[in-house]
């Protein structure tokens, strides 16, 4: 499998190149950009662990990119991880150039490092997860877009600590200097 092993690799210093431009002691945003909605989540300045924030309702992009800069300033943010809507055979279609263009268009407006994380199914789960809990249909409509944020940072955020040594040594993506 040199093609998965070369896949890994690529993620590794993907990661690594985040974790080195994202501020050090900055929480992360993770984002789940929708057509109608914008799901937010926070992580904790360790990055161990994603929090749900808020959802945006879409109006236009000036406003959209208003509100998630505000938030990046008021949570000092030092990174953003967003979902991208991968199709299930992994190739990249319509959805996948929105978010792309929207990240270019936020570049001028929030300039902080961004990793895109595969989103495929994360709406999917967050959903199941609610109708097991039982949660009325307008309680899912009201969180599945920021719980779906925080399941896509739970997930950058994992893959960064199982990227630190196995040795007790200092992690390989440090928070602190």
């Amino acid at each position: 499998m040199p093609d998965q092993d070369a896949r890994r690799e690529n993620r590794s210093e993907e990661l690594r190149a985040f974790a080195e431009a994202s501020r050090a002691g900055a929480r992360l945003i993770g984002v789940d950009l929708g057509t109608k909605t914008i799901g937010l989540a926070l992580s904790d300045v360790q990055r161990r662990i994603a929090s749900p924030l808020e959802t945006i309702r879409r109006v236009k992009f000036t406003p959209d990119a208003g509100r998630l800069r505000d938030l990046c300033l008021k949570h000092q943010v030092g990174g953003l991880v967003f979902g991208l809507p991968l199709n299930m055979d992994g190739s990249e279609g319509p959805r996948v150039q929105s978010t792309r263009a929207f990240v270019r268009n936020l570049k001028p407006i929030l300039d902080l490092p961004v990793l895109f994380q595969d989103e495929r199914l994360s709406t999917a789960v967050v959903t199941r997860a609610l109708i097991e809990a039982d949660a009325s249909r307008a309680k899912r409509a009201q969180l599945v877009d920021k719980l779906a944020a925080a399941y896509i940072l739970q997930g950058a955020l994992d893959m960064m600590q199982a990227s630190a040594p196995e040795d007790g040594g200092t992690d390989r993506f440090p928070v602190f200097p």
